[in-house]
């Protein structure tokens, strides 16, 4: 069984719409306070998501407690040194 169907000449299921004019509306002005608040904000954006670099007491206090460390191993080592090497010689 065979079943052509054809569509009809000049039919249209979607006919092109038309665009109706456009009207024209005015154009409100940004006022200065208006781009004041925006300049602020972008800066209050800005320095709150600059990096931060926090030194807690704790590690203040190690490091300065490694500082003394290191001091105290060099002195050390100097004197080491001082005492041994002179009986290579």
């Amino acid at each position: 069984m065979h079943t052509e169907l054809s569509t009809l000449p000049g039919r249209h299921d979607h006919p092109p719409q038309t665009v109706p004019p456009v009207q024209p509306h005015p154009v409100r002005r940004v006022g200065l306070l208006d781009r004041t608040a925006l300049h602020l904000g972008v800066a209050l954006i800005k320095w709150g998501r600059r990096p931060v670099r926090t030194i807690d007491r704790d590690q203040a206090a190690l490091a300065h407690q490694a500082h003394l460390a290191r001091e105290e191993c060099e002195r050390l080592r100097n004197q080491h040194e001082a005492l041994y090497l002179t009986r290579i010689l």
